[in-house]
């Protein structure tokens, strides 16, 4: 029997995503859990993977559609089965959807609407001149057509590099981000530093300008990572009651135990901090469930199972979190391995739904920054974050001596209808066991 597959919801906030690319055409047959279609997010592009098994029957929806969760996007039909327009129409009418007919006709006519638009827009706008003076921009064009990943569209657009002047390297010719990135490179090789400069001008740390020169003000798209970050960020401020608790911990041992066992593995397998870090807290929240929790409604607290760590990493536009689930059972290796490679993952816009969905406690790590102390807002619906910060070299005073020590100092933000300052610092000392004493991390 035909089945409907329709907008997955990737997150509690999600209200709509974009169908980026099909992976299955229309004919092709398709298994149980292999990957359909990609999504492009507020947080970043999924992979969809597909919930039953047959062939691809019929795309409900093109390419760079818009949609709202639960919208239907394609129908999946057994080996064999020819479903019929009535048969597809009361499957999109029973997902609440509109049938595929009078659908098309909306499509068609909003594309129409937009390219209409699009063509008074350039008949208004002036014709931009042939790059000549070299006081001038270069001739470049927005980013275009061509077949391209969703981050290297994002990455050419704010740069205004045209993807038909790059070569892409991807399957089928697919430009990604590291073809935009080899663009620039190869412009100041071939001695176009100018121009170079020009393009990736907000990729650069510092930028210098002459005594007495202003530069002009800038103003720039917000991503829709960056939207999504601000309005969870600016919920969670301000109706999460936060409170804070910061303190101080020894890891001269942590970081003793960390190098005798790199020395062991192989360079792919080196463990960080950050995953001792990982293991540590999943272990205290064995403890202490209700940091482990997340406000169910105004007389509920949930109490989560699972141990779930999400875990703060740096992407282009912001920050994404990937999830280690249930990293209180996970052997440190096993941690190191599942975060490289959802980081990897996240980093190249190809995460997995399940890289992103289901933490339960979140860890920002701002430690290779050499940041001596912060507090993180809480990730919702979540209870409460850790802030850490750098490992240092400092001064202690031990046995009436002051001697080299060696330190790390961690936040904790959290959530005062969940839990409260005394069960929050039990928290915190507990952690101090598994920092100080790292062998039980091993056991």
């Amino acid at each position: 029997m035909a089945e409907l597959v329709t907008m997955p919801k990737l997150g509690f906030d999600m209200a709509e995503g974009t169908l980026v690319r099909w992976v299955k055409a229309e004919g092709d047959s398709v298994k149980k859990s292999e990957v359909i279609a990609e999504i492009e997010t507020d947080k970043a592009t999924v992979e969809v993977e597909s919930g039953a098994e047959g062939i691809m029957f019929r795309h409900v929806v093109d390419e760079n559609t818009t949609l709202p969760v639960n919208a239907p996007i394609a129908v999946i039909a057994a080996e064999g089965e020819e479903p019929s327009e009535d048969d597809i129409n009361a499957l999109i009418k029973n997902a609440g959807g509109e049938p595929a007919e009078e659908k098309a006709e909306e499509e068609h006519r909003v594309k129409e609407e937009k390219f209409e638009a699009a063509e008074r827009k350039k008949e208004e706008e002036p014709r931009p001149e042939p790059e000549s003076s070299s006081e001038g921009e270069p001739g470049v064009t927005p980013a275009g057509g061509k077949r391209s990943s969703p981050l290297a569209r994002r990455i050419a657009e704010e740069h205004d590099i045209d993807l038909e002047d790059l070569e892409g390297s991807g399957p089928q010719g697919r430009v990604i981000k590291k073809d935009v990135e080899t663009y620039l490179e190869s412009m100041r090789k071939e001695g176009r530093a100018e121009e170079a400069e020009t393009v990736s001008k907000t990729l650069q740390p510092i930028t210098a300008y002459a005594v007495g020169e202003v530069p002009d003000d800038e103003v720039i798209a917000m991503s829709r990572l960056r939207q999504a970050i601000g309005r969870r960020m600016q919920d969670s401020n301000q109706n999460f009651p936060h409170f804070y608790i910061t303190r101080s911990y020894q890891t001269g041992a942590l970081m003793q135990l960390r190098k005798e066992l790199n020395q062991l593995l192989p360079e792919s397998d080196k463990l960080s901090v950050n995953d001792f870090i990982i293991k540590g807290v999943a272990l205290a929240l064995r403890q202490y469930p209700n940091l482990n929790a997340a406000i169910e409604d105004e007389k509920h607290i949930r109490r989560f199972g699972h141990v779930n760590i999400g875990v703060a990493v740096a992407v282009q536009g912001g920050l994404m979190t990937i999830v280690c689930r249930d990293a209180d059972q996970k052997p440190l290796r096993l941690i190191a391995r599942e975060i490289r490679e959802m980081a990897a993952r996240a980093r190249d816009g190809k995460v997995k739904n399940e890289d992103i969905q289901g933490s339960t406690f979140s860890i920002s790590n701002l430690g290779m920054y050499g940041v001596d102390d912060f507090a993180a807002i809480i990730n919702p619906p979540e209870a409460a974050i850790l802030a850490v910060s750098a490992v240092r070299d400092v001064p202690v005073v031990e046995g009436g001596e002051i001697r080299i020590g060696s330190r790390m100092n961690a936040t904790l933000s959290a959530d005062h209808r969940v839990t409260d300052g005394a069960e929050a610092a039990e928290f915190m000392r507990v952690l101090a066991d598994y920092f100080e004493a790292p062998m039980r991390l091993l056991l």
